[in-house]
């Protein structure tokens, strides 16, 4: 038995004809009676009862009947769902970020992944560091990170998403806060909240290449991993920070951002890495919703 089987013989049901059914298939007629004849021997039972003028089902025939309707939607449905998961519109994606993208990218990207790729099952987990990132990579809990480069990992494809400024994060009320814009020399005597060191953290050694640059010594006070209480730590007068523009998007209470010269030194990228094998389909139209949101399409 074979499905076109199937498909005969609803054809000849629901048409009651097997002229009609035949015409419905776009097949002659002797060999659609042919068939049906084929699969009443294979089943072993009698499926319609033939007349000159129509065809009506047998008890067991109105059995089959529904059976092969269910058989048939099933085997469509299927093809259907196949076809949504080689396009891209099915599938489960996990996003990581650090916490500069949590702030301003994340959002956007989340609104409009879940417009245009209902049926994907997105997730995120933010305020991440990038060896965490890489690590949620390799390890397949994560399928899209957003991070600071340099990225050192042979198995992971990293693509350019954007430059973020550097601003300084400063207590409201300190004398800084009055500039209007800030050198690293302006921080010479000032106590430093940063990222975490030894490795853990991209923004910690952009920071201190910065005051290398300068020929200044940064005096870090604090070593904080999430970029939302680091700023707290500001805000409650700790020190001053270095921090992706972004970041002034937390809004936080007590906290003034200045710009940092000269802007031309003081920036950071922002990347988005994926594993090098994964070419599945729901990554790829992630990635191109990823793209529109950094760098939306001009219109007429």
């Amino acid at each position: 038995m074979e499905l076109r089987h199937l498909r005969y013989f609803v054809a000849v049901a629901e048409e009651r004809h097997f002229g009609r059914a035949a015409n419905r298939l776009h097949m002659a007629q002797p060999p659609l009676s042919q068939q049906i004849r084929q699969l009443e021997v294979d089943l072993g039972v009698t499926l319609l009862q033939r007349t000159t003028r129509r065809v009506d089902l047998t008890a067991a025939g109105e059995a089959y009947l529904d059976r092969a309707r269910e058989i048939l939607r099933s085997v469509e449905e299927a093809g259907l769902e196949a076809q949504r998961v080689g396009a891209g519109l099915v599938g489960r994606l996990v996003i990581g970020c650090v916490g500069s993208a949590t702030y301003t990218l994340l959002p956007a990207l989340a609104r409009r992944l879940r417009a245009e790729l209902p049926r994907v099952d997105v997730s995120f987990r933010g305020e991440m560091l990038v060896p965490d990132l890489i690590t949620g990579l390799r390890r397949r809990t994560l399928d899209l990170a957003l991070l600071r480069p340099p990225v050192l990992a042979a198995d992971v494809v990293v693509r350019h998403v954007r430059h973020d400024r550097l601003v300084v994060a400063v207590p409201d009320g300190h004398p800084l806060a009055a500039r209007r814009r800030l050198r690293i020399e302006d921080l010479r005597h000032e106590e430093l909240v940063a990222h975490p060191s030894r490795g853990r953290s991209v923004m910690h050694e952009v920071v201190l290449a910065l005051f290398l640059e300068a020929g200044v010594t940064p005096r870090i006070a604090h070593e904080v991993a999430e970029t939302s209480t680091l700023v707290t730590f500001v805000a409650a007068g700790l020190g001053c920070a270095i921090v992706p523009e972004p970041v002034a998007a937390l809004r936080v209470p007590g906290v003034v951002y200045l710009p940092l010269s000269p802007a031309s030194s003081a920036r950071v990228d922002l990347v988005v890495a994926t594993r090098v094998e994964d070419d599945s389909a729901h990554l790829g139209r992630a990635l191109q919703v990823l793209r529109e949101v950094v760098s939306p399409p001009e219109h007429d």
